[in-house]
């Protein structure tokens, strides 16, 4: 999957205690199932692990604290660890801690339903911003927030979670870097060796935990939170990558889900975990890209950056080719302008920003893009937090599933994608090589799905129809492949993270959903939000890139990679 920043280069680019567990979730044999192709060594012995962790978790419980200060969440959160084996197979060998936040429910003792566990995606992606929904009074969530504590989490080797690292943080943001698309055979040899330097990188810093970097280990560290929160069942929200966490939770504990909302859906078949689902984003990355040339076209009068699709793009190649013969400010090239025009066709919230901060340096100010993009090599702590989104990312998908070695493949796969779908393809391709050369254990995709009386209760399924980052088959695959599950298509949008948008006929369900556990009778259709607003009209030379106020906050969008 694609991340957010940093593109166009690998390197940025037993008995007593089981018993106990019994208490909280029925055995091993009824609960976790071990689908074709589960992928490890000894999945028995995993399940054993998990109920172990659970049933000590579950004795434990959390010590809820104030956060630290340097967390960033100021009371009433709280936060906590949760300690996890780091081999589920191993419950009594090393242990790692999850850090998790929570802000308590609202409602009244009555109205209480439980917690609901967030991840917002990634893979690498940090669910602990999720309490704050509560304490900023999100309005969207108001009705929730009644019956549920929010808790958040950071996945094992994300951020205060025994967190990963592949390169120096300073090394990965730094800029320029080279162009992602390649002019010559020394252009694509220069990047694939970045790609296995970055992999060497990995292997040496965090070499230990590279074997245990999987989703279905993500999926089990869910049910051991679960476990301490005194939870019988998983109430659980997914957007994004959280989405495949989600199915393979259902899949390998599905008589522990109570209430599941997945968000912009991971298409889960095994044959698209990881390689292919890379290039399928690829696809959908330039049909999104063109739907925003079309709405910048159409709102000209505002932003003077051409009246069709055609002039915008040629617009956007000037600017590259500018950029690319002679970094802005000697920092922003090609692959830094496409980390920040990546976020229109991720998320509607950016189209106006995006275009107003182009529209400006079309106007004459480039110091407003320079601004917009360079990294801030100061932001020590946010460097160091973007290299370790970085490095679970690759971690994960290089572990989850068994990737193609030969370069001649991805040469071919990736040249011809980009000559029709050349906004993203050599970028992403460079992102995820060092899969190719990975110097840890590679195991095979888990099979996701859960037939009909298996105990899992009805799945929520939204998903856009025109999403960039998840295309819309992965929603339709899981609907499929979750008996009882109901999929909410949004008709003709294709923004990333549908649940955290304005659109009653979505939001509405979602509260019912939560609520009640109630689900419509069929899959439902809905029509799109509201197509984002150009500012009015204003003279060329008066054009100024959009304040950082009129931006979503980044905490309530989903991270993707």
């Amino acid at each position: 999957m694609i991340r957010n920043a940093a593109l166009g280069s690998a390197a940025t680019l037993i008995t007593g205690t089981l018993a106990a567990g019994l208490l909280l979730a029925p055995p091993a044999s009824a609960s976790q199932t071990f689908p074709s192709g589960f992928g490890r060594d000894n999945p028995i012995a995993e399940a054993i692990g998990t109920q172990i962790a659970a049933a000590r978790a579950a004795r434990t419980g959390i010590d809820w604290k104030d956060c630290p200060p340097d967390w960033g969440f100021a009371a009433p959160i709280q936060c906590g660890y949760v300690k996890v084996p780091l081999d589920y197979s191993k419950p009594f060998g090393k242990t790692i801690d999850l850090a998790v936040d929570r802000a308590v429910s609202t409602g009244t003792k009555e109205e209480r339903q439980g917690a609901l566990i967030y991840n917002p995606g990634g893979p690498g992606a940090s669910g602990m911003r999720f309490p704050r929904r509560i304490t900023t009074n999100s309005p969207l969530w108001v009705n929730t927030a009644k019956a549920y504590d929010f808790v958040g989490f950071d996945p094992r080797g994300v951020g205060h979670s025994a967190p990963i690292s592949c390169i120096d943080p300073q090394e990965y943001v730094k800029a320029p870097k080279a162009d992602p698309v390649p002019d010559s055979t020394a252009d694509k040899n220069a990047q694939r060796k970045l790609a296995e330097e970055y992999a060497d990188g990995c292997k040496e810093r965090s070499g230990e935990m590279l074997p245990f970097m999987t989703t279905p280990n993500v999926a089990r560290d869910l049910d051991v939170i679960r476990a301490a929160l005194g939870e019988k069942k998983l109430n659980f929200l997914g957007v994004s990558y959280g989405t495949y966490i989600g199915g393979v939770y259902a899949t390998l504990f599905p008589t522990h889900v109570r209430r599941m909302i997945v968000d912009s859906v991971v298409d889960p078949s095994r044959d698209n975990i990881w390689y292919e689902a890379n290039l399928g984003q690829d696809v959908a990355f330039q049909m999104r890209w063109n739907d925003w040339e079309d709405w910048v076209a159409k709102n000209d009068a505002s932003f003077h950056l051409g009246t069709t699709r055609a002039a915008v793009e040629a617009k956007w190649l000037e600017l590259r080719a500018k950029a690319k013969a002679n970094p802005l400010g000697g920092i922003v090239g090609p692959a830094e302008l496409i980390g920040f025009f990546q976020s229109a066709p991720y998320y509607d919230s950016s189209w106006v920003p995006v275009a107003q901060t182009w529209a400006a340096y079309a106007a004459g100010d480039e110091q407003a893009l320079i601004d917009a993009i360079a990294p801030d090599m100061s932001d020590i702590q946010g460097n160091a937090s973007a290299e370790n989104g970085n490095a679970v990312y690759t971690a994960v998908e290089c572990a989850d599933a068994k990737w193609p070695t030969s370069w001649s493949k991805w040469d071919r796969d990736n040249t011809k994608l980009h000559a029709q779908y050349p906004f993203m393809t050599w970028a992403n391709a460079w992102m995820n090589l060092p899969c190719a050369t990975w110097k840890s254990k590679q195991y095979n995709a888990i099979e996701v799905g859960v037939g009909p009386h298996r105990g899992l209760p009805p799945v929520l399924i939204v998903q856009a129809e025109r999403d960039a980052a998840t295309p819309y088959k992965g929603g339709v695959s899981l609907n499929q492949r979750l008996a009882g599950s109901r999929l909410i298509t949004e008709k003709g949008a294709g923004s990333h993270g549908v649940t955290n948008l304005v659109n009653p006929c979505i939001n509405t369900r979602v509260d019912t959903y939560l609520l009640t556990g109630k689900v419509d009778a069929q899959n439902v259709t809905c029509a799109p939000h509201a197509t984002p607003v150009a500012p009015a009209p204003v003279a060329a030379k008066l054009l100024a890139p959009a304040p950082a106020a009129d931006q979503q906050a980044i905490d309530e969008l989903p991270a993707i990679r």
